[in-house]
């Protein structure tokens, strides 16, 4: 039905018994999939992708379970979908979808990367589990960099940048405050831990032009680009600071557009209850902050989860266009959880919601999308539409086959290495030295200097060799006079001569 502008969702099972449709056009007020395991969260999912992507709209979504990569081949006339497609008063048509393959680790798609300034200190912090102070120290060197123009692409960079702030700890300490070794020993050892997790795979370039996940096909549907999830789930902090990132870089590089017929993007953050896992204040008002704003971006955001009080309720309130599938009341929680979410619908006063949600079948599910005026409607029973693309995962061979033919192949595949932090701090570190050696060199040569200007006039003999009575007579006091002043005629020259010396090697290194 995204020929009216609209997605066709489902069906209410109720005395209203019509079609429930998500408007294009309000899709950008975000939205809410949420039930137990098994309940049939992620064929609602792959429903809604599928409809996004017939009617031109670019989706993202993490693929946990590898299910969704079956969007890519076309479905089967099973019965239960002939059957429950003749249930909403439609015709079962297998098709398939235009899909980009993506992941982390470059296996299972397309290397996705960011460089570690485009991750910043506050995801970076929370990836790496810092605490306050930690987190302070690592803020203290982006700021040092900033202020150099060090490029900090990837972990290497960033090592070097904290090495340099330890060795010059004690200059750095009075501008910007205390930077102690042992929070630059903390941060270093987090980073050696976050490399053996492979995330030095995902932090360096070249870095991801968001715009890749904004394509149309030939045939005006929008990709579905699937992130491959399965691994990355057992870095849980990785995934979380991954997807906040993309969202953080959707909202800061894309025009304010306003209210659109159809969004540019559709953004499905499954297992959304990683993002908001001991999270801190700070990150959890930004995330509050970009799901707010980034719908005038064109940019819509559904939040995929077993239990909506995993949401915090800033966020939740965001959420206009919701699918709850059944909960389970097992436990208190299970049933403060049955209660949250019936009370977070508009109530139907034809059933009770919260005993409704521990009753649905799977593929059934309880519904509420944004009316005309921006209202949500009233709560209804619905069955959901079948998919029409294959419900289950490709063979590792169908995969490897759309990988190698996709349109994004050789961009991203081979890291670049470029000229970074790493490689500048090197060849600082390399000068310094060079610089030190000459100094000491010309130091070597005005003592020289002084010895011959002092030995002109008698002072020539060390301190060591007087003691020893080696039969030199003792300078008389007009001597002592004119060594000791050509011994400071000595240091003034070779003062002005070393800075001399010095200016002339730092110059040179400048231009070089």
């Amino acid at each position: 039905m995204a020929g009216d502008g609209t997605i066709l969702v489902g069906k209410s099972t109720g005395k209203s018994s019509k079609p429930e449709v998500l408007a294009l056009k309000l899709a950008n007020r975000h939205g809410l999939i949420a039930g137990a395991t098994g309940t049939g969260k992620t064929v609602t999912l792959q429903v809604l992708a599928e409809g996004f992507s017939n009617a031109g709209v670019p989706v993202f979504a993490a693929d946990i379970k590898g299910d969704l990569s079956g969007l890519a081949a076309a479905g089967e006339a099973k019965p239960a979908f002939v059957k429950r497609a003749e249930e909403l008063g439609i015709t079962y048509e297998p098709d398939r979808f235009p899909v980009t393959f993506w992941d982390l680790f470059g296996d299972q798609g397309h290397p996705i990367r960011c460089t570690v300034t485009e991750m910043g200190p506050l995801l970076l912090g929370r990836l790496l589990e810092l605490n306050d102070t930690q987190e302070g120290v690592l803020n203290i060197a982006f700021r040092v960099a900033d202020e150099n123009q060090w490029p900090v692409i990837d972990l290497k960079d960033l090592r070097s940048l904290l090495t340099f702030l330890s060795e010059n700890s004690k200059d750095l300490g009075a501008k910007y405050g205390n930077v102690s070794a042992a929070s630059i020993g903390a941060i270093q050892r987090a980073l050696l831990v976050l490399e053996n997790q492979g995330a030095d795979k995902f932090l360096g370039e070249p870095a991801l032009d968001l715009h890749d996940f904004m394509r149309t096909d030939r045939d005006g549907r929008g990709v579905i680009n699937i992130l491959a999830a399965d691994k990355l789930m057992q870095r849980p902090r990785l995934y979380a600071s991954f997807l906040l990132w993309m969202l953080s870089e959707l909202f800061e590089q894309l025009p304010e557009v306003g209210d659109l017929d159809k969004p540019k993007l559709v953004f499905f953050f499954d297992e959304a209850h990683l993002l908001f896992s001991d999270a801190p204040k700070p990150l959890l008002d930004a995330v509050e902050q970009v799901v707010r704003l980034i719908r005038s971006k064109g940019v819509g955001v559904y939040f995929v989860t077993q239990n909506p009080l995993d949401v915090p309720e800033t966020v939740l309130g965001q959420l206009g266009n919701r699918v709850q599938h059944a909960l389970r009341a097992f436990t208190p929680r299970d049933q403060r959880a049955v209660r949250a979410a019936a009370e977070t619908f508009r109530q139907n006063p034809d059933f009770d919601v919260s005993k409704a949600i521990t009753e649905l079948a799977v593929g059934e599910a309880l519904v509420s999308f944004l009316e005309a005026k921006g209202t949500p409607s009233m709560v209804e029973r619905a069955l959901i539409a079948p998919p029409q693309a294959r419900v289950g995962p490709l063979t590792p061979t169908e995969r490897a086959e759309l990988i190698g033919k996709s349109t994004m192949k050789g961009k991203y595949d081979e890291a670049v290495d470029a000229e970074s932090a790493y490689e500048i701090l090197a060849k600082r570190k390399n000068l310094d030295g060079e610089t030190a050696e000459a100094a000491q060199g010309s130091e070597g040569g005005l003592g020289g200097l002084l010895s011959s200007l002092g030995g002109l006039f008698g002072g020539g003999a060390s301190a060591k060799d007087a003691g020893k009575g080696r039969g030199r007579a003792k300078p008389s006091l007009t001597e002592q006079v004119i060594s000791n002043a050509a011994r400071s005629m000595a240091r003034t020259v070779g003062t002005q001569v070393g800075n001399a010396i010095l200016r002339n090697v730092l110059g040179g290194l400048t231009k070089r």
